[in-house]
């Protein structure tokens, strides 16, 4: 199926890794200039390569830190000036600590607003004006845990949900020329989940690590965790005039594993 979104610009916070990265190379094989921040330069470095390899457009990556307002404002300001144009958003950001709410501390909270919620702010206040000028999208990489809590991430289950009362407030506000939505991922076979099922290994739990990772989609109705590639092709889709009448949607991708 074709998007139709070959020549335009999307931006991706967080992109240089997982499911931000993933979102990009969506994109990218959908021919669009890409543009990608993260704090590590070798996984930038690695991400520019995965992304040239994926499409024909222009790539662009930026050192930032997405819990810094000028950073951030200054990452959508070299999107535009790259590539001329900004049509598409997509706003990631990693996990923050798992723990339990008695051993959560307050600087912890506030250090997970900034990396969840600000960040959305302050990239799509900054993206907006642009996003106007051709009719664009907003697309927010949040959470199952904001429908259904996880246990011991008291963090993500509180403080995302705040993002997607922001897309409904957005996806009002900001129609008809823009579209705002958000996935709500659960467990994708990540470099963070492939990680915790070597760990896994490690301990003796699993013999292998394709047995760590089946007990993952083991209360999954489709009976395994997701692709990344999944996830980025939703994103695509969300941000591509197919989904021209979809606004204003938190959609789970979960395999089915939601019983609300």
């Amino acid at each position: 199926m074709d998007f139709r979104i070959d020549g335009h610009a999307a931006l991706v916070t967080a992109g240089s890794d997982g499911l931000g990265l993933a979102s990009a190379a969506a994109l990218a094989r959908e021919g669009c200039d890409v543009a990608v921040c993260g704090r590590t330069q070798e996984k930038l470095d690695d991400a520019k390569e995965r992304l040239e390899a994926a499409g024909d457009g222009d790539v662009l990556t930026v050192r930032a830190d997405i819990t810094d307002r000028e950073a951030v404002e200054a990452f959508v300001d070299e999107t535009v000036d790259a590539f001329g144009r900004l049509d598409h958003v997509v706003t990631s950001a990693g996990g923050p600590p798992s723990g339990p709410f008695l051993e959560t501390t307050e600087h912890e909270w506030y250090t997970a607003y900034d990396l969840l919620v600000m960040s959305v702010v302050w990239t799509t206040k900054a993206a907006h004006p642009h996003l106007m000028e051709n009719g664009g999208t907003i697309v927010n990489i949040t959470s199952a845990s904001v429908k259904e809590v996880i246990d011991g991430l008291v963090l993500s289950n509180s403080v995302r949900r705040a993002v997607i009362g922001l897309m409904k407030t957005q996806a009002r506000e900001f129609g008809p020329e823009i579209r705002v939505n958000a996935v709500l991922p659960a467990a994708h076979e990540t470099a963070r989940i492939q990680e915790l099922v070597e760990q896994a290994v490690d301990r003796g739990e699993f013999d292998s690590y394709e047995e760590g990772l089946e007990a993952w989609g083991e209360d999954i109705p489709l009976e395994r965790i997701g692709d990344p590639t999944e996830l980025g092709e939703a994103v695509a889709w969300l941000s591509s005039d197919r989904a021209s009448y979809v606004n204003g949607v938190a959609l789970p991708l979960d395999g089915g594993s939601m019983r609300s």
